[in-house]
This record gives structure tokens, sequence and C-alpha cells, in this order.
């Protein structure tokens, strides 16, 4: 009885483990663009963030909103952060959707011009995470 017990752990392990090896590759991937993003708002780099935007993006800035092609939401990405010069960025909650093929960051922005609270949505595509959704609120 004992060996029959020992034997399904074995497998129940296994099983678990071969899961694990499969969905690693497509995790880290989603990861490593996310860690470049918020690494990116950390520092205010403009330039690393503009090469996540999607060719068209809905944008947000406290209260102009509208959906922009990547040139033109770079351009007010940069004008804003340079407004407002980036001393830190804290992420405050992250999430995915069940099939993660998008995420979600929620984080808060700190500059010479205040803090502000950062949503970013992004979805995979091609095996790279591209923003979609980018939002700068008052805090």
């Amino acid at each position: 009885m004992a060996m029959l017990q020992k034997k399904r752990f074995k497998i129940k392990v296994m099983k678990q483990l071969l899961f694990v090896l499969m969905f690693l590759p497509l995790f880290a991937i989603g990861q490593s663009g996310m860690a470049q993003i918020t690494k990116a708002l950390s520092s205010g780099d403009i330039e690393t963030l503009g090469n996540y935007f999607d060719e068209s993006i809905e944008l947000s800035i406290l209260e102009e909103e509208g959906i922009y092609n990547k040139a033109q939401a770079l351009q007010k990405v940069r004008r804003f952060l340079t407004q407002n010069k980036v001393s830190s960025f804290a992420e405050v909650h992250q999430g995915a959707t069940r099939s993660s093929d998008s995420q979600y960051v929620i984080g808060n922005l700190s500059t010479n011009g205040g803090t502000y609270r950062v949503y970013l949505y992004l979805t995979n595509s091609g095996g790279k995470m591209i923003i979609q959704e980018f939002r700068f609120d008052s805090e």
C-alpha cells in the first residue's frame, strides 16, 4: 500500500514539474519585458518605454486622453516625463489574464511635480509584451 502511494506521489510531482517546465519560457518572456518596462519607468527612460509601445496606443495623461499612433504617444509621454522628472516608480499591483496573453501593472510614479498613479495594460505579440494602454493619473 505504501509503495503505491509513493508511486502516485512521484507521478503527481513529475506531472507538476512537466507543467512548469512547459510554461516557464512563456512566463519568462513576459516577465523580462515587464522588468524592462518598470525599470524604464523608474529611470524615466522614454526610449526604452517607446520600444514597448504598440503601433496604436490608448494614452491618458491626467485629463488628456485619446488613441494615438506610436510616434504621437511617444512624443506626449516624453513631454510629460520631461516636465515631471522621475525619481522612482513603485509597483503596487501586477496581474495577468488566465491565458497569460495580457498583463497589467499599477504603480506610483514619483516625480519632482508630484506622485502619479500609473496603469499599464500589455499584451503578448509575437513573444514580446507590448503596451496597449498607458495612463498617468493624479494621486
